[in-house]
């Protein structure tokens, strides 16, 4: 185990068919919002997925544990990033399936071939440049702010890379949704299902789970909302279904 760290990172246990990911120990870790895109997201079993800003790879680790697609590719504009998440694949022994690729998403049309995916999953900066302060950490200053990517960037190599009625699967703030609809449309998806996710009942929302589909009518479903927690501050039973908690 050790042979795949380095002193600054550390393995965490997914909890999910023994599956791990190799994080640092004082970078930019995933949260809540990955497990709950990960649940929210379809596709079927043999899909081949794209994840957008792939970061330390947790998103298609998790499909691959939730037997949500056959083929994964991580794109990264972060060297750092990608070779992490390729020792998390080769640690949990996907590599045959995963793959982690050094590749700004502007430039997607250098590194793959139009309409090659079934689904594509991201998990993007949630602020615009100059919104809010910048975290003086590079790589957690990239993560938060669109500093080298925006949504139209990732709705304009979704649609390049998609299939026909492929769809793509985002989380993002709610105050986000005008950017995120006007991105969608001006690169032909369709926004088809949304859910917002509140803290608990008496909250706001404070994360939306959308997805679109390439090509789509125009029609919109949206769920019922989610609640993190009850008024106690433990667990919804939704939310420990979708961590497992619980579980035989």
């Amino acid at each position: 185990m050790n042979s795949f760290l380095y002193d600054d990172e550390t393995v965490d246990d997914l909890h999910l068919m023994g599956l791990k990911l190799i994080q640092k120990n004082n970078g930019f870790k995933f949260g809540i919002d990955a497990v709950l895109l990960s649940d929210f997201f379809e596709c079927k079993k043999s899909g081949k997925i794209m994840d957008i800003g792939t970061g330390s790879g947790v998103l298609p680790i998790l499909l691959y544990g939730k037997g949500k697609g056959s083929e994964f590719v991580g794109i990264d504009i972060q060297a750092e990033a990608i070779e992490m998440a390729c020792r998390s694949a080769t640690l949990n022994g996907t590599d045959s399936i995963m793959r982690f690729v050094l590749c700004d998403v502007k430039r997607v049309k250098d590194f793959f071939d139009g309409e090659s995916f079934d689904a594509i999953i991201t998990n993007p900066p949630y602020m615009k440049a100059g919104e809010g302060l910048v975290n003086p950490d590079p790589a957690k200053a990239l993560a938060r702010h669109e500093l080298a990517c925006t949504i139209d960037d990732i709705m304009a190599a979704a649609f390049y890379l998609l299939k026909e009625k492929g769809r793509v699967y985002m989380v993002h703030r709610p105050y986000r949704l005008p950017d995120i609809f006007d991105a969608m449309r001006n690169h032909r998806i369709e926004p088809k299902r949304m859910r917002l996710v509140h803290a608990n009942a008496k909250e706001k929302p404070n994360l939306v789970l959308i997805c679109g589909t390439k090509f789509g009518n125009k029609e919109l479903w949206v769920d019922k909302p989610l609640f993190v927690y009850n008024n106690d501050r433990t667990y919804t039973d939704e939310i420990k279904a979708i961590y497992g908690i619980d579980r035989p």
